[in-house]
């Protein structure tokens, strides 16, 4: 694909980025300053943090019968060692070096589990005495360090000299390699995970503190670009943030058990984010699924959201972001009204402009496609595009683009996106009716006319009025030939959908409770097609979909409704 101006400067930005971080990084790991990060010797764990994730108890057994299974994936060992079989996925592989299942055998409090624990780390020690490979990503060490200091109990209780010795050897040999290699991370979260374990180990590790306010500032400075006014992340997936705030939080308990006043910055994160994923969850307990967000347990959500400690004022528009949400009863709608991440950031964003999620009390009733689990990459390309998505796609082509550029790619680690340059809205949370109305310009450089959508939630939420609209910019055009549009409304797996008449259909939820959809006029023909829900952790979920389908000339709006029947067969 070419690359526009804007583009090119990006990349030659980039680029030059890279050759400083990397110029950066060789310098200060030559033998002549890498002293300059060497500890005084990291003899002791001074603080061992809490472990906030949940742990499996269930993966120790799993493990016993020779399974290994990390990333949505499972290795059989056949009687080998994790570090030893050949690892079925990169994805797989970062986690096996990572070393976050640790907390799995932890929780188990079984004396067999410690042991494997122990003998797993000091077997990783001895094989990976060369500093390089996937071991060796600046991400995958900052893990490493930060599952090992979580997990000190286990691992050094009661261990002989010499395994003891090995392992803060190895973890101060670990520190030095992260903190000389950190600005290689990848943009984003994995730049900020590298900072969280150096802050981490400045804190928790002895003789490790005298770069600690390097560190700091280092973070600070990341918090503040990556976590935006509103609480979203600058990649516009709000997924990454439960991970960022586990994280975070025994950060600033660590600096209270040091009597350290911990930066501002880091309880502001928290705090913001943490609003922000409340705003982004819907009735179902899950994260609507836009950008990247796969995935995820409501159980695990609403104890990432349990740190809140209930001060969690619930705002209508996250405007930094590009996100809105309706609710009115027990309906929630949130609806994608943003512009992609910079494209550094948005090799997992999707072609979603002015989509949308609603549910109707816990019950999910459209839903997007989300983004594939990490062992379903095949699909990542049909998942990030526009017909994945509740909103309309013109001329069987995305709103936005992939940029397929073999540097670009390289330098970003993945496909970015383009466009819509432009998505504008305006929401009205009034007494009657929550009210969204937005447009974005994803398709006026190739044919010339504006997608706008409006969205209106009434009273007590049963009952949604949407319109889609295709025209021009300013004036009228009369295309050459007439394109083809599509209006997706795909239906969670979960809900039964059957043709309730024309131009009708009658949607069925998991309880029985049933919503009729209606398409106003002959603009555009109504069809229940077959549809995929990506982001079931069994892998892609066949489902259905609403799809209204018609041709424009150059100015076209289709009108549509769905509102809830009484057990009767009358609206609510």
């Amino acid at each position: 694909m070419s690359l526009n101006v804007t583009e090119r400067l990006k990349i030659r930005s980039l680029s030059v980025e890279r050759l400083r971080r990397r110029a950066v990084t060789f310098t200060l790991s030559s033998p002549l300053l890498r002293w300059r990060y060497a500890g005084n010797g990291a003899d002791q764990i001074l603080i061992v943090p809490q472990e906030l994730r949940a742990a499996d108890p269930s993966f120790w057994t799993e493990v016993t019968h020779g399974h290994f299974g990390l990333a949505s994936e499972i290795a059989d060992l056949k009687g080998a060692s994790a570090f030893r079989v050949t690892p079925p996925s990169l994805a797989w592989e970062r986690e096996l070096h990572g070393f976050g299942w640790l907390r799995h055998l932890a929780a188990t409090e079984e004396e067999e589990a410690a042991t494997a624990a122990r003998e797993l780390v000091l077997e990783w020690i001895a094989l990976k005495r060369l500093s390089q490979g996937i071991a060796y990503e600046p991400e995958v060490i900052a893990r490493r360090l930060i599952s090992w200091i979580s997990q000190a109990n286990m691992l050094l209780e009661g261990l002989d000299a010499r395994s003891y010795t090995q392992i803060m050897s190895s973890m101060g040999q670990q520190i030095v390699a992260l903190r000389t290699t950190w600005r290689n991370a990848p943009d984003g979260v994995p730049r900020m995970i590298c900072l969280i374990a150096l802050v981490l180990t400045g804190l928790s590790v002895s003789g490790h503190d005298r770069q600690l306010k390097e560190a700091e500032a280092a973070l600070v400075t990341e918090l503040k670009r990556q976590i935006l006014d509103d609480g979203g992340h600058v990649s516009r997936s709000a997924s990454v943030l439960s991970d960022l705030v586990l994280d975070l939080l025994p950060l600033g308990q660590c600096f209270s058990s040091r009597a350290l006043p911990p930066p501002d910055e880091i309880n502001t994160a928290i705090k913001k984010s943490l609003k922000f994923l409340r705003f982004m969850r819907l009735g179902d307990g899950m994260l609507a699924r836009f950008n990247g967000v796969s995935t995820g347990s409501p159980a695990a959500l609403a104890t990432v959201l349990g740190y809140s400690s209930g001060e969690l004022d619930l705002m209508p528009v996250a405007h930094s972001s590009g996100y809105a949400r309706l609710e009115r009863g027990s309906t929630i709608i949130v609806a994608d009204v943003g512009s992609p991440p910079p494209l550094e950031l948005s090799t997992q964003a999707q072609a979603g402009a002015l989509s949308f999620e609603m549910t109707a009390r816990h019950h999910l009733i459209f839903a997007n496609g989300g983004f594939p689990g990490p062992a379903d990459h095949d699909w990542d390309s049909v998942a990030r595009a526009t017909a994945s998505h509740n909103t309309l796609c013109l001329a069987e082509t995305s709103s936005s683009r992939l940029i397929r550029h073999d540097q670009l790619e390289t330098m970003v680690d993945g496909l970015p996106i383009r466009g819509p340059d432009a998505v504008a809205f305006e929401f009205n949370n009034g007494p009657e009716q929550a009210q969204l109305i937005g447009n974005h310009d994803g398709y006026l450089k190739r044919y010339g006319l504006i997608h706008a959508r409006r969205l209106a939630l009434s009273a007590n939420g049963d009952r949604l009025d949407g319109a889609d609209s295709l025209e021009p910019p300013k004036g009228t055009l009369r295309l050459k030939q007439d394109l083809p549009y599509a209006i997706h409304f795909h239906l969670h797996p979960d809900c039964l959908c059957r043709l309730a008449g024309k131009g009708a259909c009658r949607i069925t939820l998991r309880d029985g409770e049933t919503w009729l959809f209606t398409v106003a006029g002959d603009t555009a023909q109504l069809s229940i097609e077959e549809s995929l829900f990506f982001v079931d952790s069994a892998g892609p979920r066949p489902g259905l979909q609403i799809v209204l389908r018609g041709t424009t000339f150059g100015q076209t709006e289709v009108g549509w409704s769905v509102h809830a029947e009484r057990p009767n067969g009358g609206q609510t």
